[in-house]
């Protein structure tokens, strides 16, 4: 068999079956979807994380010192994560992916991204720049988005035998990553008003009354009106 008909023979099977599906009370790994068809339907909270400005940090600087900022930048917000009960299932250079399920998954992943905004400016970016004298000789500064949604998506394996990963199809993994590559300013954090009015008061409003959030606004997220919070707080881990 030559490698079109190969193709053509699995691009067929894929198209003309139909899909295993299950819901999903947990974040799924790899080895629980199965290859062949498998599907599992969850209701979740897509969080992206993604380091800004990768572009110029790998033309302006070395491999080295820009491989070490990436890997910084991923280490601290892979932590956080898995503290707040996220589940990370995907990264993609410098950005991450993560699942958030349960009665407060709203809450769980808007205080993530708070958190992660503060690892960011109170951690990786002055050990960075302490230990890393050509960032800050070329006044290059490590800032980061990070974009939250909440909704229904179906998680299934992409790929073949060997080579393959999950993959997130639905309204809430494509926004929240269209939200992490939003360059604006102080604000490091969107979230859909889908997650906002799910949170608990507790990450709405700080101790002394003051609004963490500023919106609804309305922004244009792939072809579509949506309204979005943003917010330039920090949370302390």
């Amino acid at each position: 068999m030559g490698l079109a008909d190969e193709v053509e023979k699995a691009v067929t099977n894929v198209v003309c079956s139909n899909w295993n599906t299950r819901r999903g009370t947990v974040v799924p790994k790899t080895e629980n979807v199965s290859l062949s068809n498998g599907a599992v339907e969850v209701d979740a909270v897509y969080l992206y994380a993604d380091l800004a400005n990768s572009t110029s940090l790998a033309r302006d600087f070395t491999r080295t010192t820009a491989a070490k900022v990436i890997r910084a930048y991923l280490d601290a917000t892979c932590r956080v994560i898995r503290a707040r009960g996220g589940k990370i299932r995907s990264f993609d250079g410098d950005r991450v992916m993560a699942v958030f399920m349960g009665s407060t998954k709203n809450t769980d992943a808007a205080k993530c991204a708070l958190q992660i905004n503060y690892a960011v400016k109170e951690i990786v970016r002055p050990k960075a720049e302490a230990n890393l004298s050509s960032l800050k000789a070329q006044g290059f500064m490590i800032k980061h988005c990070v974009g939250i949604d909440s909704g229904t998506a179906l998680i299934v394996r992409g790929g073949v035998r060997g080579d393959n990963d999950l993959v997130s199809i639905g309204r809430a993994p494509n926004v929240a990553a269209k939200l992490s590559d939003i360059r604006n300013g102080d604000y490091h954090t969107y979230i859909t008003k889908d997650v906002y009015n799910d949170m608990l008061g507790s990450v709405k409003t700080s101790s002394d009354g003051r609004s963490m959030w500023e919106g609804p606004l309305t922004r244009e997220v792939g072809g579509e009106k949506i309204s979005v919070y943003k917010s330039e707080w920090t949370w302390s881990l």
